[in-house]
């Protein structure tokens, strides 16, 4: 298992996560977010700017809030990052430079298509971490990550924590359920694509307690997306029981359209109206918000086990209802 580590020059740090081997909680080795020297030597910082939502909550979840001096243009709305200064990878880097900051941190998305901002922030000074995990088994060196660049080590631990508990507790209402779901869990529709295996909106599902109907989905390296195709998707019509999309960004489609589609008559799921949209945000971000997701799949599969006793789940878990 490689789990990949570069470093770009002078001050960018670049974790760049693999696919790992086994699901969070199995045996086997999580990510190794790990910085170079000088991002070590200088956490941990006062001044960040973030520019991806879930580097962004999971910070304010750690209660690094008056630390972060500008954020995403997705995060503002979250509690603690009312009024802070919006930024995004298409400002010009002199706006960066003139808030001063000695952290920024984005994803390698970002590293790689917007090569000039990076470059330009490396050469002034500022350090730059791209990192984003892929899979839940990373979730805690991710966290450790943030938690060491922002000096909330403490804070980062009690997320894991509480993260393991919450899991532990809807693994035990899964085991309640007598006939577990088929479910077939879109990503993108009008591309027919699926999760992949070891996506952390596939983990949502499992944990649940449903049963990943594209578990032969083809797994790409670092892409938790994987192009299913109509035809292979069709040959599963009769064992879907429940038809699941993620909606937002990436799959901005509707339940009328998943239902219209031509060739979806034959599948179970849209015979019977079972098709429900979970939100993106909740299903696909490494943050504590997985919880919501598991919370939400479990509900719609699972009424009757999960829609109670999964509230007080979430509650202890300090994620509300």
């Amino acid at each position: 298992m490689d789990l990949g580590m570069e470093a770009l020059k002078g001050k960018t740090f670049i974790c760049s996560v693999l696919i790992a081997c086994l699901f969070w909680g199995s045996a086997g080795l999580a990510a190794d977010f790990q910085m170079d020297e000088d991002v070590r030597q200088n956490a941990p910082y006062g001044r960040i700017i973030s520019l991806y939502g879930a580097h962004t909550e999971n910070l304010l979840a750690m209660g690094a809030a008056a630390q972060l001096l500008g954020i995403d243009g997705q995060s503002a709305h979250l509690p603690g990052a009312e009024g802070k200064p919006i930024f995004s990878y298409h400002d010009d880097p002199e706006r960066f430079l003139a808030a001063r900051p000695d952290l920024v941190l984005i994803r390698p998305m970002i590293d790689r298509g917007y090569p000039r901002l990076v470059e330009r922030l490396k050469q002034s000074g500022i350090q730059v971490v791209s990192v984003q995990p892929t899979t839940v088994e990373q979730l805690e060196d991710y966290w450790r990550l943030l938690g060491q660049l922002s000096g909330r080590e403490a804070q980062a631990d009690g997320m894991h924590r509480s993260f393991k508990m919450a899991v532990l507790d809807f693994k035990r209402l899964s085991a309640q359920v007598e006939n577990h779901q088929r479910v077939y869990f879109e990503a993108i529709h009008r591309k027919m694509k699926t999760f992949t295996p070891r996506a952390m909106a596939i983990f949502a599902l499992e944990t649940a307690g449903g049963i990943n109907v594209a578990a032969d989905a083809p797994v790409r390296t670092n892409n938790n997306i994987a192009v299913y195709g109509k035809e292979r998707l069709l040959s599963h019509a009769a064992d879907i029981d429940v038809f699941l999309s993620q909606q937002g960004a990436m799959n901005q489609t509707s339940v009328e359209t998943i239902m219209a589609e031509p060739g979806f008559g034959a599948i179970k799921a849209i015979k019977t109206g079972q098709v429900f949209q979970v939100d993106e945000m909740i299903v696909s971000r490494p943050t504590l918000g997985l919880l919501k997701g598991i919370y939400r799949i479990g509900c719609l599969l699972y009424p009757g086990v999960y829609c109670s006793a999964g509230r007080n789940i979430l509650a202890s878990a300090g994620m509300g209802g």
